[in-house]
């Protein structure tokens, strides 16, 4: 592939801890990736206006506050409205009870605190690959 991965890393909702957001922001980018972050805060409608307008190739979520659920679906729904295929990426503080509702949602991964840089890079580089296919 010529072309580089471009990921949208957002933080939806009103929790305001984005260290982790930035450290995979930052590990996509030394990846190679394009990588655009939306900041805090940032409304369902937002993040899915903003990878529309970058054509990025997957969002990735960062959601620490409890929210996952509702904020996740709500992504996915503003993206099935606007009919568009990109898919959405999950990581935070998710209860394990929590990932497989998620996936049945149409998030396509969860990472959980302790997923090693290496392995989200690589599964970032899978899905892009993928969709491009």
């Amino acid at each position: 592939m010529n072309k580089k991965i471009r990921v949208l890393i957002a933080k939806p909702g009103l929790d305001g801890h984005d260290k982790g957001a930035k450290v995979i922001a930052r590990a996509l980018r030394d990846a190679g990736m394009e990588v655009i972050y939306t900041g805090i805060r940032r409304s369902p409608e937002e993040i899915v206006e903003a990878a529309i307008q970058e054509d990025v190739d997957l969002i990735g979520v960062s959601i620490l506050s409890g929210a996952h659920k509702k904020l996740c679906k709500k992504i996915l729904t503003l993206l099935k409205e606007k009919e568009v295929d990109i898919p959405v990426i999950l990581g935070g503080i998710i209860p394990d009870d929590d990932i497989s509702e998620l996936k049945d949602m149409g998030i396509i991964e969860v990472f959980t605190p302790g997923t090693s840089l290496d392995e989200i890079i690589e599964k970032v580089k899978d899905i892009a690959l993928a969709r491009k296919v």
